[in-house]
Formats: structure tokens, C-alpha cells, sequence
């Protein structure tokens, strides 16, 4: 069965609560004013090229083409879905890959297959599972997560996290500094879990 998330077709089954939570990001996304994001004036030597952003309500940037980005100022504050991305992929993510997406024995290092992987490629694998059998010394195997709330609910927190950390755009260390969660957002993310607003 296909699912439909944020206008792309993803097979596996969502919980209803993910994909209600994707409709009303969708329409969130399509009837918010966009505030373009202010970029530093002086990049670092090895920093990303600068990319245009928008946030929306839900306090999210996302790129051009709809794909979520993160956005990080110049004093090292964090927007609200790298923050979370970042506790998320270390509650649910790392036992397999890794501390800050560097990979394990038995899983990839997350930090470098976003370096090639698109937004459409990492929800598919999360939301339906992977095999790679045969593969190195052992069989490879990502689990389907399309019904973990824990993770569906935070899908494009994780992936922006780890985004940033394979632009080069974020380190290791534990980030200190954070833009507030929106009360959007905290909205959103209570109607996904089904909790009362």
C-alpha cells in the first residue's frame, strides 16, 4: 500500500496520527506567510553554500523545494527542529548508528549517507525498513519505523538534525543554545500523539 506524506508516495502503512500530522504540516505550509531566513554575512571556509529558507508557523525552514532544512545563526542558536532532531535521533536513533549519526559495525554512519541520501529516500527507509543482505559481514537490516509514533511524530526533526550534521553545519558536542518551541508545534505534535491540546 502507498501512503501519501507531504505530497510523496511512501509504501508501508503510517499510523493515522502521522499521516493527520503530515496533512496539517502540508496545509500549515501552504497557507503560512513565509519569513525568509537572514543567512551570516561571512561563512566559515568549509561551510555549506548558503541556501534559501523559509519558516513557517511551526517555527520549521524548509528549502525551495519543500524539503526541511535547519537554520543555524551565527552565535550557534539552533532552531527548534535541529534542537529536537538532535534529542530525537539520541532517544530513538543512535543505539544502531551511532552517536551523532557517525555509524556503528552494523549500521551506516547517518551523518555521511545524507551527505547523498534526499528527503523523499530517508523517509521511505525509516517509514518502511531496508535489507541489504549480503552485504559486508554481516546482513544489514533498518527496521520499518512507519508505526512508531516516537519517530513518525519527529520524522523531519531527525532528518534535519542529521542533515546538519552532514552539511558540516553541526558538531558533536551537545548544542547549548535553542529558538523556543512554538505553541504550533506543540500543538501539532500533541494531535499526533493524540493528546489533548
Amino acid at each position: 500500500m502507498k501512503n501519501s506524506v507531504r505530497g510523496w508516495s511512501v509504501s508501508g502503512m503510517l499510523p493515522a496520527s502521522a499521516g493527520a500530522s503530515a496533512l496539517i504540516l502540508a496545509a500549515a505550509l501552504s497557507f503560512s506567510a513565509p519569513v525568509h531566513a537572514q543567512q551570516p554575512e561571512a561563512a566559515p571556509a568549509n561551510a555549506p553554500a548558503p541556501v534559501e529558507k523559509e519558516k513557517d508557523e511551526l517555527g520549521k525552514y524548509t528549502t525551495a523545494d519543500g524539503d526541511p532544512i535547519y537554520n543555524i545563526q551565527p552565535d550557534g542558536t539552533l532552531d527548534w527542529y535541529t534542537y529536537s532532531g538532535y534529542r530525537r535521533y539520541h532517544a530513538e536513533c543512535h543505539v544502531c548508528h551511532g552517536p551523532d549519526g557517525m555509524g556503528s559495525s552494523y549500521a551506516p554512519a547517518l551523518a555521511n549517507s545524507l551527505k547523498t541520501m534526499t528527503y523523499p529516500e530517508f523517509m521511505e527507509i525509516v517509514v518502511n525498513g531496508k535489507q541489504n543482505i549480503g552485504v559486508g559481514t554481516a546482513d544489514q537490516v533498518m527496521p520499518a519505523f512507519g508505526e512508531n509514533k516516537n519517530v513518525m511524530c519527529y520524522l523531519d526533526d531527525i532528518y534535519i538534525y542529521l542533515k546538519a550534521r552532514a552539511d558540516g553545519a553541526l558538531g558533536r558536542e551537545r548544542p547549548s543554545k535553542r529558538e523556543d518551541k512554538t505553541k504550533a508545534y506543540t500543538a501539532n505534535e500533541n494531535q499526533c500523539f493524540g493528546r489533548p491540546s
